[in-house]
Order: C-alpha cells, then structure tokens, then sequence
C-alpha cells in the first residue's frame, strides 16, 4: 500500500542536501573509522613498539602489541556501544539536528588526539581518540538513520535509507584507498590519515544550519505545525501539498498523544514493543556476528593467511570496498522494488554458502592458485552482506516503532549492534588462531539461524507508513480500531502466511 502523502513527493535539491549533511557527516565517521585501521596495522604496531623503546629502553613483546592491537581496534566499539546508548536521550532533549550538530565537537576532539597521537609519542592518544570517534559514531548511527528515515517521502524512504550504508561503504573505500602503502599508510603520514576524520564533522558544520529539523519531531515533540508545513513544503518543494503527509504524521501524533515517552524498560513490559525490538536486535546482530567487520578489520591478515603476497594485499583490500561500493548502490536501486525482507534474506542466505566455500578454500593444500581463489568468496560475500544485511537493519529499526518509542528502540538495537561489533572486533584475532580456517564456519551457522528467524518472524515494511507498521505489532483486540482509517486489515499476516 502506497503511503499517505507520498504520491506526489519528489526529490529535490533541499532533500538531497538535507540527505548529505546527515550523511557525510555522520554515516561517513562510522565507515571511514571502521576501515581505516586495516591497512596500517604493521606500522603503528611499529610505533607502539618504538614507543616503548623511547621509554622504557626495551622493545614491547609480541604478545602485548597483539594485546595493544585488538584493544585499539575494540575500543572504537566500546565507544559506539556508549553513544548508541546516548543517542535516544540526544534525540529526545535535542532533537535529531541539533543532536548531530553537538555531536561534532567528540569527532573533531577525536580526530585532533588520533592525528597528533605520533608527533606526542602517545599510544594513549591514539586509543583515546578511537574511542571518542566510536563515542561520536554511536550517536551518528542512532540518529543519522532516523534523520534519513523522518525527511524522506514513505515511497523513497527505503531508498533514503539505504544512503545511509552508502556513506558508510564509500567511507570504508576512502580509507582502504588512502591506508595504501604508497599514499598516507606509511609510518610518516599514518596520523594524518586518522586526522582526516575531522573533515566530515567540519562539513556538517557547515551545512547544518542550511536544514531544517525533521517534519515528524517538529510536529510531534515540539507541537510546531507551521514549522512542520514549512520544513515539509522546504524538503518537497514550494508546490507540494503536504496536507496529506501532515495528516499522515498527526494521526501518529493523536494516538500517542496521551501518552509519555516510552522508557527502555517499558519496550521490555509490552507485548507490541517487545516483538518489534526482538526483530530490531536480531536484525542489528544478523549485520555484526555476520562475519563482515572480520573481513572489514582483518582482512589484510586473512588474505595473508590465505597466502596471497604481502604486496598485493593492499589492492585486494581495496578491490574489496570497491565491491562494498558498487553492492550498495544496487541495494539502494531494490529496495523499494524488492522490498526489505527478500533482499535481507538474499544477502543473509547468500554469506552463508559463500563462508562455507571459504573454509573449504582455507583448508585445501595452500598453492598460489587456491590462495587467489579465496578471494572469489570473500568478495561475493562482501556484495551479499551489501544486498540485505549491510543497510536495512538499520533504517527498518526507525521503521518498526512510532515516534514515542523509537529513541529508546534504537538506542537499544544501537547498543546491540556496536556490542557485536565489539565481541568481533576482540575476539576474531583469538579465534582465528585458535582454529585458522575454520573461523567462518562459525558465522556460516550463526547466519543460517539469522535467515530462519527473518524468514519467520521479520514482516515487509515496503511501501508502508509508520502508523501501518506499528499496528502489525498491537493485540488484535485494538488493532481494528488502529488500522481503520488506513485501509489495513483487522487481521494482518506476513508475506510467507504465518503470523508472528
């Protein structure tokens, strides 16, 4: 069903503006401090090492830099785990473009310690800088998405989210490319390549004051209905008519009117907000346990493993982002075709078979063949994480609650998600040496109970408005009386027949 108000939305340069802002500064920070640790890892393990020299006149042994190296790489997530849990508290006392506007002053802190961590000599400063732009991209990921999803026309918001993992894959790739050997990775410029971070908060900086807030938080939170008509005709066009749209989201307003903001305690008491939290959470950790950051953080490392040669694992790793890339943007071209549960499992069911033939490449009798043959499964995996599992968690979690509930829904989901990211982050290292090839069977089993629960439990929510999808989830007693002017059914089912 065709959202309301959605017909005659259109994408226009204040949209598109509004889009970039929320996402070169926000998603960029968490896909470009995700990548850019993988390619200089021999070089600032070097600086550690040379740290210590300096002080304490002895060379740090190989144990505690391998320590040293997983906590640095771990901490980012430490960081996000806290600003996930930070996020819904921004949006609520700030609102989401103010919430991304302070936002910027951890990331520029960040970039400022990672940057000028070499020239102090300070291995601290770069560990202290990796969890403060975890800390800025723990929030960015809570709010950014709910930006995108609150701005975007119901028939494109699927689309609008997906842009989302497109800053963060085209991050990723900017910082393979210029983690290159050749270009910034070397044990000169490597805190420059850090720094660089500082440059997404700078353009927001600059931007944000050009955007309106989101159209849903100035209706329903701050009650401002000329704000929210103005912001509506900004980000559509002077000849829209949001009438409709406005009556779409006042609807939202009127059912919740009554009613407080939903704390995080209470999504676990209710039935129809414990559901759509367990499909969120589940979603959030289908993307993390996955296996992908293994790929994204280590992926140097495994192709070594694999055997490709040292000075070629730099391009594999770029031609890897290059796929992230190129994935996403066909993602983002289905998604409103599709519809977001095919496409999860697609990419879910599609990492699973590509893990399995991998730990069958890594286990075969090594040979420069076999090694350059692991790189087919590696990559394929990389373009089906980026069919499903890479952006719609995190946009269908706006999508599965109203306006009362979300901030405290996606702080918990966030948190979930930055603890996988954490838990693979850490561990990965340990696992691998433990069992060496047979680390992704793990993620190969993990992946097929991720596709069993999607397939069962997880609903379409293409082409439906926030009203619509949140009734799915209300006792059947009340969900008559919810759907009656939206022309949804009394008794809704899924897409495969079953209920939840």
């Amino acid at each position: 069903m065709e959202g309301i108000g959605s017909s005659s939305a259109k994408v226009t340069f204040n949209l598109l503006l509004a889009t970039s802002m929320a996402v070169i500064g926000s998603t960029f920070q968490f896909g470009y401090n995700t990548g850019v640790i993988n390619a200089p890892q021999t070089v600032i393990e070097e600086f550690y090492n040379q740290t210590f020299i300096l002080r304490f006149g002895h060379s740090i042994s190989q144990s505690t830099i391998d320590l040293l190296w997983g906590f640095t790489v771990a901490i980012f997530a430490v960081g996000g785990m806290i600003g996930s849990l930070c996020a819904g508290a921004a949006a609520e006392r700030f609102g989401l473009k103010r919430s991304m506007l302070y936002n910027n002053s951890i990331a520029l802190l960040a970039a400022l310690l990672m940057g000028f961590s070499q020239l102090a000599n300070s291995f601290e400063m770069l560990i202290i800088g990796r969890f403060a732009i975890g800390l800025n991209s723990g929030i960015n990921m809570g709010i950014a998405p709910m930006y995108l999803t609150e701005c975007a026309p119901v028939r494109l918001r699927g689309m609008f989210g997906t842009l989302g993992q497109l800053g963060i894959v085209t991050s990723i790739l900017l910082s393979q490319i210029l983690g290159l050997h050749w270009i910034l990775g070397t044990s000169q410029l490597w805190g420059l390549l850090f720094s660089l971070t500082g440059i997404f908060a700078i353009y927001q900086l600059l931007v944000i004051p050009l955007c309106p807030e989101s159209p849903r938080y100035l209706l329903i939170v701050q009650k401002k209905e000329k704000a929210a008509i103005a912001t509506l005709k900004w980000l559509r066009g002077d000849d829209y008519d949001s009438s409709k749209e406005l009556e779409d989201i006042r609807l939202e307003f009127q059912s919740n009117s009554t009613e407080q903001k939903t704390k995080i305690s209470e999504l676990f008491k209710h039935s129809h907000l414990r559901q759509p939290l367990l499909i969120a959470v589940v979603m959030q950790l289908s993307q993390q346990l996955s296996g992908i950051n293994a790929v994204f953080y280590y992926s140097t490392e495994i192709f070594l493993n694999a055997g490709i040669p040292k000075e070629y694992t730099g391009l594999t790793t770029v031609g890897m982002g290059v796929v992230n890339v190129v994935m996403t943007m066909v993602s983002v071209s289905l998604i409103e075709r599709a519809g977001r549960k095919i496409l999860h499992l697609i990419g879910l069911g599609g990492m699973c078979v590509c893990a399995v033939v991998l730990v069958v490449l890594l286990n075969l009798d090594q040979s420069e063949t076999v090694a350059w043959l692991t790189l087919a499964p590696i990559l394929i995996f990389v373009a089906f994480f980026q069919t499903g599992p890479g952006a719609i968690p995190w946009f269908i979690t706006t999508e599965l609650f109203d306006q009362r509930s979300r901030p405290s829904a996606v702080s918990v989901a966030g948190l979930a998600n930055w603890m996988g990211n954490f838990v693979i982050a850490l561990a990965y290292p340990s696992l691998d040496g433990a069992i060496g090839g047979y680390t992704f069977i793990i993620f190969a089993v993990l992946l097929a109970i991720f596709w069993l629960f999607t397939y069962f439990k997880v609903p379409e929510t293409k082409g439906r408005n926030i009203m619509e999808i949140t009734a799915l989830f209300q006792p059947k007693n009340t969900r008559g009386v919810l759907t009656k002017n939206l022309d949804v059914a009394d008794d809704v089912i899924f897409e495969n027949g079953t209920k939840f």
